[in-house]
């Protein structure tokens, strides 16, 4: 159980990759605070700490977030996906693995946030939505300009975007596969 909340502080529940973490945390903690220095859960980046460079992005609810512009109490009993969380074992997630296939990263750091932005791009595509880049708000071919639209916010410093949007077009089954983009609760 979470200490007792002093007036500046919430005692929270945090659902972080199908586990319930109750935590005491100020209120003006971010998301991306908690998850790596509360929680120890580390794979999520922090980067610029403005959200413009997408390493801390996060899914909650299945939708992604930059994890260091939210407040961990906007997260209370939201499902919180981060990229310790997408494998199922030793499997990795489709997104994962078409990166590790593709060569999706360099020195990795922005990775994680990349890995989950992808996983929310793909499956807002399907849903339909449109990107600024969409032709008539109709749904488009996710194709390499589509891709790196919907992946503007997150920036690689070491340039891999070619690999990446090629990893993100070969995980969306552009390429002849038609992979699960989803697993187990939890996962995104």
């Amino acid at each position: 159980m979470a200490p007792e909340p002093s007036p500046t502080s919430s005692a929270i529940t945090l659902h972080i990759n199908g586990e319930k973490h109750h935590l005491s945390v100020d209120h003006r903690t971010t998301l991306l605070d908690a998850l790596r220095e509360r929680l120890d859960l580390t794979g999520t980046k922090k980067g610029c700490d403005q959200g413009q460079c997408g390493a801390c992005t996060v899914l909650v609810d299945r939708r992604r977030v930059v994890s260091c512009l939210t407040l961990a109490v906007t997260a209370q009993d939201r499902e919180v996906t981060t990229v310790e969380g997408l494998a199922d074992g030793d499997d990795l997630h489709p997104v994962q693995q078409a990166f590790l296939d593709l060569d999706g990263y360099q020195c990795g750091y922005c990775t994680p946030g990349q890995i989950c932005s992808a996983i929310a791009l793909i499956e807002e595509h399907a849903a339909g939505w449109p990107s600024a880049v969409t032709p008539d708000a109709t749904p488009a071919p996710l194709t390499p300009e589509e891709i790196r639209e919907r992946l503007s916010g997150n920036l690689c410093r070491c340039g891999a975007y070619v690999s990446i949007v090629q990893a993100v077009a070969h995980a969306a089954g552009t390429h002849g596969r038609n992979p699960a983009l989803t697993t187990e609760e939890g996962a995104a």
